[in-house]
């Protein structure tokens, strides 16, 4: 580390790295259905309607989320026009700003050396390079809640009480910001955390009651301020609504995302690596040099533990609901990785077996896609899924396979493998070596496999959908639900607001044209239910059809209201 001894040059690499892995190919395939459309139409609606302080989707008040990330995305969209690359573009920002924070953190914490460690193993791991290439609200969500711990344990440090109200604020502020970008869950956490950390570590702390009002005033007037508003307009069913939905979560599976209990050690384990397994040996009694040192590590297990535990209970299962983990498993394979440098710690043979376990899982899923997917007739029927003849049409999609994105699966394995080789005999450049690899692995899985799975689960529709969203038409879908008729169908607020039931559509007397998009396996039922649909095509499992209307309508369009 001693030849980047200043941090400009680190703020400058962590800049390019954003230009060059984090930036390219944002823009480049169509946001995928459900959550990157949702978020997308949501700010898309904020500038049709010019209300920015109502969240909505298909122009009627949308619950689930508060407003912070889709002012960025509409900001973003002012910038660069509705499009893909600027519905991703603010976490492409979000991603650079993560990484300037995190060698910020890890610096004041351990020193420079550590900062950039973090760093590197936060940016080369799977998950955390994918999601900042979204359109997804979590990376930002993630960031506040960082620094609001992180500014929050500043203001515990024993061993430096200067500016402790400024700390106060600033954590206050941040989970403000966090809960005013998804709800209320992030304060559940720090109190969550708080409790379990004067337990484990038997700590009795004199909190000063105007500190307490200090961080209460600030939290509410920033993460508060939308909800009250809300109240103010009259909305408070609004603000019910989204109380009942995040309490909902525990309880209920919400759009099919249900999984068994395991699903996000699952997910962390593979998705946080190479981390995830250096991570696995951090679990020792190894005293650090500063409190500061030992009361930060001690808050990221308990985050760790805490957010794996609480999302293992919550029965919807979405992949992004533990990405908040990925701060902790990091940190602590940086810890891993630097007290390995200073031979303080051995990286164990198992923990080798289980890298080239799973660099060889991603390797062999890499050279088999490519066959499967030019030899469809070897992959087996999808008769568990709800619709089988769309799966089986919708894998026969014409893709352009070269036949070598196998090699991707090839460079993976050998790379681990003389990483492993260099590890064992301690030499330092095996672990950025291993980082690297994966980095590079996944980088040209997101630039080969994105646009092909685009391809075969939505692409024909949302491409249908462009096509006619210039005319004077309803799109719809019948038998299943997607945004894209939304975002894509440049949906208006005259067209029908309210009504997204494609049933309820077909059975009114619309002075319009009503397209209509059905999977394969609805077709037969739909069709003979609705008579007037024409059949257009069918591609990719998904089937076209138009309801013409050719007679005058009892009312305008216009003047429907759900």
């Amino acid at each position: 580390m001693k030849s980047i001894n200043k941090p400009i040059w680190i703020y400058l690499a962590i800049l390019l790295y954003g230009l060059l892995a984090l930036l390219p190919y944002i823009g480049s395939v169509h946001l995928f259905d459900w959550d990157e459309i949702i978020f997308a139409e949501s700010a898309r609606e904020m500038m049709v309607s010019g209300d920015y302080l109502t969240v909505s989707s298909n122009f009627i008040p949308f619950w689930e989320k508060p407003p912070l990330f889709f002012w960025l995305q509409a900001l973003s969209m002012k910038l660069f026009g509705v499009t893909e690359f600027a519905a991703r573009f603010p976490n492409m920002i979000c991603g650079i700003l993560t990484l300037i924070t995190l060698f910020r953190i890890g610096r004041k914490i351990s020193g420079q050396g550590f900062g950039v460690l973090w760093v590197i193993a936060f940016a080369t791991a799977v998950l955390p390079f994918f999601y900042f290439k979204s359109g997804i609200i979590d990376p930002w969500l993630n960031l506040f809640i960082l620094l609001g711990f992180t500014y929050f344990i500043y203001y515990l440090d024993p061993e430096n009480n200067i500016r402790r109200y400024f700390k106060l604020v600033l954590s206050a502020l941040f989970f403000g910001l966090a809960v005013l970008t998804k709800g209320p869950v992030p304060v559940l956490l720090l109190g969550l955390s708080f409790i379990i950390y004067l337990v484990v570590k038997r700590i009795k702390i004199s909190v000063s009651f105007g500190h307490v009002i200090v961080f209460l005033l600030v939290l509410i007037s920033i993460g508060g301020s939308w909800y009250i508003y809300q109240i103010t307009q009259g909305r408070f069913d609004v603000v019910m609504d989204f109380i009942r939905y995040q309490a909902g979560l525990f309880t209920n599976d919400y759009a099919g995302h249900g999984g068994f209990f395991g699903f996000h050690f699952v997910i962390l384990f593979f998705g946080v690596f190479p981390g995830s397994i250096l991570f696995l040996i951090s679990f020792t009694k190894k005293q650090e040099s500063t409190d500061l040192q030992q009361m930060f590590r001690t808050w990221m297990y308990i985050l760790f533990f805490l957010v794996l535990v609480l999302f293992s209970f919550v029965k919807t299962k979405l992949v992004h609901y533990s990405s908040l983990a990925y701060f902790p498993i990091t940190f602590l394979a940086a810890w891993v990785w630097e007290k390995w440098i200073s031979r303080k710690i051995e990286i164990k043979g198992w923990q080798l077996i289980l890298i080239a376990f799973v660099a060889l899982m991603y390797s062999i899923a890499a050279v088999l896609l490519p066959i499967l997917g030019a030899n469809t007739k070897f992959i087996p029927q999808a008769e568990f899924t709800k619709f089988p003849l769309f799966w089986q049409e919708a894998i026969n999609a014409n893709l352009c396979w070269t036949g070598l994105e196998f090699l991707t699966g090839i460079f993976l394995i050998a790379g681990i493998i003389f990483s492993i080789w260099l590890i064992r005999k301690r030499d330092t450049k095996g672990m950025i070596i291993m980082h690297v690899v994966t980095l590079l692995f996944v980088t040209s899985m997101v630039y080969i496999y994105t646009p092909k799975i685009e391809a075969i689960t939505q692409n024909a529709a949302i491409e249908f959908i462009e096509e006619h969203n210039d005319e004077n038409a309803y799109i719809t879908t019948l038998g299943f639900r997607s945004f894209a008729t939304l975002f894509y169908g440049k949906r208006s607020p005259e067209v029908i607001p309210g009504i997204d039931d494609a049933e309820e559509v077909l059975s009114l007397n619309l002075n319009t044209d009503v397209y209509v998009i059905m999977k394969q396996d609805d077709k037969q039922k739909y069709m003979e239910r609705y008579p007037r649909l024409e059949l257009l095509y069918e591609k990719n499992g998904f089937v076209f059809t138009k309801m013409q209307i050719d007679s005058l309508p009892d009312y305008p369009i216009n003047s429907l209201v759900h």
